[in-house]
């Protein structure tokens, strides 16, 4: 597995090498002091995981993440010191896969990666079962596609296990914990910011085929359900 580290702090490098090398030794490391030197690398050595700092000397994390989602899918994991709710959020609308506080145990680090890379594997993941097909709505479960109103809406593997989820459970309201235990693990059955940060991602996208196209409906203090009708 290939890591991109990006942070300019000496001592944070230092400690997530030796986290990986004793918890993790097949793990090979790449290093970025800054966020021009970070986005040079990424496209040199196309990692299977980022570790990524918000206070940069350049440009800062945000950036970075968003110039990583114009191109890539790959998980995605801010490790920083600002802690903050409008941060942690900020870094989840720019396309985080997850956001972790500094100062940081090796452990829960090593947790957080662990998790991230199987939501992505399982997001990746096609299945024989037949299409979910309603009203404009296509979820094709095999080709690992959605499609709404003809036109394919473009979801990454996180939002991808999201949705199928609310296909699965069609017509029922699945509860926020619940969802936040599939999608993201047990862990994080209170991290209600991912959860309202990556419904709004996946309602954008629909509504960008189709203002106000409204597929995921919200059961205030309940959950969310899948909405489309015939």
């Amino acid at each position: 597995m290939k890591v991109l580290v990006v942070d300019d702090d000496p001592d944070i490098l230092e400690a997530v090498n030796i986290c990986f090398a004793l918890r993790w030794e097949d793990a090979e490391l790449f290093e970025a002091p800054d966020g021009a030197t970070a986005i040079k690398r990424f496209r040199e050595h196309n990692p299977d995981v980022v570790i990524l700092d918000l206070n940069l000397p350049d440009i800062d994390g945000f950036e970075v993440c968003r110039t990583i989602r114009e191109t890539s899918d790959v998980p995605v994991i801010m490790l920083t010191a600002r802690g903050g709710e409008v941060d942690k959020v900020k870094g989840l609308e720019m396309g985080a896969d997850d956001y972790i506080t500094k100062p940081f145990s090796h452990l829960e680090l090593l947790a957080r990666i662990r998790a991230v890379l199987r939501r992505y594997q399982l997001g990746a993941i096609g299945s024989d079962e037949q299409p979910f097909e309603k009203g404009p709505l296509r979820f094709d479960f095999a080709a690992h596609k959605v499609a709404y109103n003809g036109e394919q809406v473009p979801l990454t593997p996180l939002e991808w296990n999201l949705m199928y989820h609310l296909v699965k459970n069609y017509p029922n309201v699945v509860q926020h914990r619940t969802l936040l235990a599939k999608v993201w693990g047990r862990e994080y059955i209170d991290e209600m910011d991912y959860l309202k940060v990556h419904v709004q991602r996946i309602r954008s996208k629909f509504n960008m085929i189709e203002v106000n196209a409204d597929v995921i409906a919200n059961e205030r203090g309940v959950g969310y359900r899948l909405s489309v009708v015939d």
